[in-house]
């Protein structure tokens, strides 16, 4: 599914640094994930890029900036550009590694998959910002199907008039080209596949506005000598030898091509994000420019490449990577040529494949018919059985054979979790487990550490929390926090404390088993023995309703530990019980008596799922307050109750909302209702301590031949139940009323056997039996309804023919 990325920085200065807000979804959908963080401060980046710019510029590289003025390439300066680019490289991607950026960057890696197709679209209205080399931050070196685009922070979407199309529209303008070659565009432009192109070369002001007010056009598209102002609002075309525009004096016409479908342009010449931000005010869908003076053999080969991809069928954004990485092979000669290509989006709209140009403006007419084919009539009914005992039997057996089927599919396992997600916010309250407590990290925590420059929890504020602790005698001690540095050399008691201490358990992420995602690593003073994976498996909709005990690790993952964090935890407490884990013949977990079998595929709902690892289904806790909590200030302020620390296991975690570590549950999505991943890590403790120390039931789920037959038991009891109302209604309108009694009636006894069966931990299917009911009775009365119009009496006057 592909991914769209937004990295929206605020306002701000390089000398006092820039809010940054990380939003996260699917295509042509709304954000599904959003987290703030903070690039700090580097007055001195700024003028690195400056230094390079410098550098580069003068090479003296003939280019399309302006006509030539005889200046040739000073072939000396090309290694101190090579230099130049590699320091402002890594200058930027020190300053997107800073620490405030941290909870940004792992957010990014928890939700992204190296093989998602992703768009990343930065949003910034500092044109310092947007001349960044953007393109070479090595978080995106991970996801070789993403591109990255620049975009402003205000724009607006176009709805276009649809008009007929056949053919991707072209209208190509060839403006000054003294000293480059403007024909080699020509060429591969003309040779495009299904494209009509109009070329106007150095034409006048009047022709540009002309041929943009009277024809519709998909791709506009210039070669020829551009600029920028030096502030990079505006930019400017020469489009003849004497003449020159800028987008102020073509607003109308291009307001009015925009109108009429533009969907692209392309600005095959020099120092174009000046052209690229005019243009976003004019919310045009999609521009690529060159962020700088390009040189004429770069120009063409991106184009050349550009328009192979992007003809052939690949999206926009991976057509521009490729051509943009295709440079590489001339670097040699033209240093830089990778970082020039540059897009720039309105993020309200969804880039265009070549084939969606080629037919965007063709009208949606709906199924054909021919004129000459008759119109199909309904084929006689088929016989049915006379008797309506022997027609509910083979009803209900079809009804039952087409629910299954649906199910089979998954195309009911969205409205049967939401069913589910129902039932479990109804059980009666169960109470806090005592057996836990969790010490919650909050903003106000973060803000009153003497050091917070350590993502949540600092060295320091982490070292005086486990002295206080030692006071009140913990049982376990587990630490919910990713701390994949070493500890600084200030505070060696904290080393020797997470390097010797045996009841406290850290954590690390492996990351999608499916992906080449590395993961994050755990402390590198913990040993292996006591790490715990934190990974979560959400299902399709988002909600987490699967716990994850234990996997088969990919070897490419820095968490290396095959057990969950909440595994480790309860093996621990359990421990000093006398309880130690072990494993079945089957391979399912065992602790004492209590065996944790795993859930397979198409069992409750679910859909290959047992690829992930062996998961059980998470039976939340019943309360409005499942685990004790208390925050790190109490802690360390002494003010907290010894009994509820002393042998027990205490979660440290981060609750602070800007860290964005929610996640929704059955108990609710929004922002409001989803828990703390701390919070989850505990219940998912709690879930194992209690169905061994209290026999607490764990969820389970019929195989697929049961539910089949629980659906169609139900199937058959509405088509019985109906056929007997048949028999026994005296009219058409005394059948139809009873049976709306007999659905609201078994429905309603359902509903309660499903949920009686899930307080004693069973999950049964709801949905598909309620829809088998109302299938069956509806098919009953339609039946029905053929053979006894509404004014004709159910039963036979002759008692010959129709008994009581």
């Amino acid at each position: 599914m592909s991914k769209l990325v937004i990295l929206k920085i605020g306002e701000g200065s390089f000398a006092q640094g820039f809010p940054v807000t990380l939003q996260v979804g699917e295509e042509n959908a709304r954000p599904t994930t959003e987290i703030t963080g903070t690039l700090p401060a580097e007055p001195e980046l700024l003028g690195v890029y400056q230094q390079w710019q410098s550098t580069y510029r003068g090479l003296g590289l003939r280019s399309r900036l302006s006509a030539p003025d005889g200046q040739q390439k000073n072939v000396s300066l090309v290694q101190d550009c090579h230099q130049a680019a590699e320091q402002l490289r890594d200058r930027l991607n020190a300053w997107l590694r800073a620490e405030f950026l941290r909870p940004v960057r792992e957010k990014w890696l928890e939700k992204l998959h190296p093989s998602d197709p992703i768009r990343v679209i930065v949003q910034t209205a500092d044109p310092a910002l947007q001349k960044l080399p953007w393109h070479l931050w090595d978080l995106l070196e991970r996801y070789p199907n993403t591109e990255l685009a620049l975009s402003a922070p205000v724009y607006d979407r176009v709805a276009p008039i649809p008009t007929p199309a056949g053919t991707v529209s072209v209208l190509a303008i060839l403006g000054n080209s003294k000293g480059i070659d403007t024909q080699a565009d020509r060429a591969l432009l003309e040779s495009l596949p299904d494209a009509a192109v109009r070329l106007l070369v150095e034409p006048s002001r009047q022709q540009v506005s002309d041929r943009l007010w009277e024809h519709p056009w998909d791709i506009l598209f210039f070669a020829g000598h551009s600029s920028s102002q030096e502030n990079g609002e505006t930019g400017r075309i020469y489009i003849n030898q004497t003449d020159s525009l800028t987008f102020s004096q073509l607003r109308y016409a291009l307001k009015k091509a925009l109108e009429r479908g533009l969907k692209l342009a392309i600005f095959n010449s020099c120092d174009g994000l000046g052209l690229a931000r005019e243009l976003a005010d004019l919310h045009i869908p999609q521009v690529i420019v060159m962020r700088e003076p390009v040189p004429d053999q770069v120009a063409q080969a991106f184009l050349k490449y550009f328009l192979q991809a992007f003809a052939s069928g690949e999206p926009l954004y991976q057509a521009v990577r490729q051509a943009r990485e295709r440079l590489q092979a001339i670097e040699d000669q033209f240093p830089c040529a990778t970082w020039l290509p540059v897009i720039y989006q309105n993020p309200a709209e969804v880039p265009p494949t070549w084939a969606e140009l080629t037919g965007s403006r063709e009208p949606a007419i709906g199924n054909r018919v021919s004129p000459s084919a008759p119109p199909s009539l309904p084929s006689p009914l088929s016989p049915h059985p006379s008797h309506p005992f022997r027609w509910a039997i083979a009803t209900s057996l079809a009804i039952t054979a087409l629910i299954t089927g649906v199910r089979y599919l998954g195309w009911l396992q969205p409205v049967e979790l939401h069913a589910f997600d129902q039932l479990m916010r109804l059980r009666p309250e169960e109470g806090t487990d005592s057996r836990l407590l969790v010490v919650t990290i909050d903003d106000e925590d973060i803000q009153k550490q003497p050091q917070p420059d350590r993502g949540s929890l600092s060295d320091g504020a982490f070292s005086q929390l486990l002295k206080q602790l030692d006071r009140y005698q913990p049982r376990v001690i587990g630490l919910d926090i990713y701390r994949d540095y070493p500890v600084k050399p200030e505070h060696p008691f904290l080393a020797e404390r997470l390097k010797q201490d045996g009841k406290l358990i850290a954590i690390c992420k492996v990351s999608d088993p499916d992906s080449n995602v590395v993961g994050i690593a755990p402390p590198p003073e913990v040993p292996g023995d006591r790490v715990g994976f934190s990974d979560f498996l959400e299902d399709p909709d988002g909600v987490l309703r699967r716990q994850v005990l234990f996997m088969d690790v990919p070897p490419a993952s820095l968490c290396t530990t095959p057990y969950a964090f909440n595994v480790h935890l309860a093996a621990r407490y359990l421990a000093a019980e006398g309880i130690e884990p072990a494993f079945t013949e089957n391979g399912n977990l065992q602790f004492g008596k209590t065996v944790f079998p795993a859930i397979h595929s198409r069992t409750g709902g679910y859909q290959g799922i047992d690829a992930w690892g062996h998961q059980i289904l998470l039976n939340y806790r019943a309360s409005r307050r499942p685990v004790n909590q208390v925050s790190l200030s109490q802690v360390l302020s002494g003010q907290i109750n010894a009994d509820a620390v002393k042998d027990r296991i205490v979660v440290i975690g981060v609750t602070a909302r800007s860290f964005g570590d929610y996640w929704s549950t059955p108990y609710g999505t929004g922002p409001a209702d989803k828990k703390a991943g701390v919070v989850v890590q505990a219940e998912m403790t709690s879930q194992i301590l209690s169905a061994v120390l209290d026999q607490r039931p764990l969820l389970w789920v019929w195989p697929v031949g049961a539910d089949i037959a629980w659906i169609g038991f139900w199937a058959l009891t509405s088509g019985l139940l109906c056929g007997w109302v048949w028999l026994r209604s005296r009219s058409f309108n005394q059948a139809v009323s009873r049976m709306v009694v007999v659905v609201v009636v078994s429905a309603s006894v359902l509903y309660l056997v499903c949920f009686g069966v899930l307080t004693q931990g069973g999950w049964v299917p709801l949905l598909p039996p309620i829809l088998a009911i109302a299938a069956t009775a509806s098919t009953a009365g339609l039946y029905q309804m053929g053979r006894y119009p509404q004014g004709r009496p159910l039963r036979s006057p002759d008692p010959a023919l129709h008994q009581e």
